[in-house]
């Protein structure tokens, strides 16, 4: 992937990344306590900062290894096509949302994890090489079309939590489709207004102002 001629090397994405990894190696090495930090809709008004430190928390020692792992994979994702900034910030708006929008699984009292937010980040990625044209688009539309077929196999409009062979805790799938569209929603707003501020700055040079 080419290095975006729009922004600067994605330090901040990944410095962002870095945080949600050690953020949630920390939370799990001290032991705290998962009633305390996980997302519990029913907690939503009265404790708001669920939507964040949910994600941080982790029911098993594989749950939290498989996350720490992906979310190295999403940072160098973003790292190796040199996103901007507003990625990093589209991807941070897209970690409440992320949880929030898990109000809508009523069969769902309690929720942690990375997946959601990584499948964020993704979506946040594919909008930024979509938008750029040439050998990055096409490297987007495949990533994008192999995330669509993941997202289509795990039926995340079905039953919230999912018991599979390979995992020793309960799945949410939702969790990974409401990531998606989060952090898509979150990057092509940040898009829209970057290309207007830079379609202003355009107006005004030729002004001469």
């Amino acid at each position: 992937m080419r290095p975006s001629k729009r922004g600067p090397q994605a330090r901040v994405w990944s410095a962002l990344g870095a945080l949600m990894f050690l953020a949630a190696v920390l939370v799990w090495a001290l032991h705290l306590p998962t009633q305390t930090w996980d997302w519990q809709p029913q907690l939503v008004t009265s404790e708001p900062w669920r939507a964040w430190t949910g994600a941080l928390v982790h029911w098993s020692q594989q749950h939290l290894l498989a996350n720490l792992a992906a979310c190295a994979v999403v940072t160098l994702f973003g790292w190796g096509a040199r996103v901007p900034p507003r990625c990093a910030l589209a991807w941070l708006l897209a970690w409440p949302l992320t949880q929030l929008a898990l109000l809508s699984q009523h069969d769902l009292p309690h929720f942690g994890g990375l997946s959601g937010i990584l499948h964020a980040g993704v979506t946040v990625v594919l909008v930024e090489l979509l938008w750029r044209g040439g050998r990055d688009r096409l490297i987007g539309a495949c990533v994008t079309l192999g995330l669509l077929i993941k997202l289509w196999q795990e039926q995340p409009l079905g039953t919230a939590l999912r018991h599979l062979a390979e995992w020793d805790i309960p799945v949410v799938p939702f969790s990974h489709l409401s990531g998606a569209v989060a952090g898509a929603i979150c990057a092509l707003i940040l898009l829209g207004i970057a290309r207007s501020l830079e379609g202003h700055k355009a107006l005004y040079k030729a002004k001469g102002v």
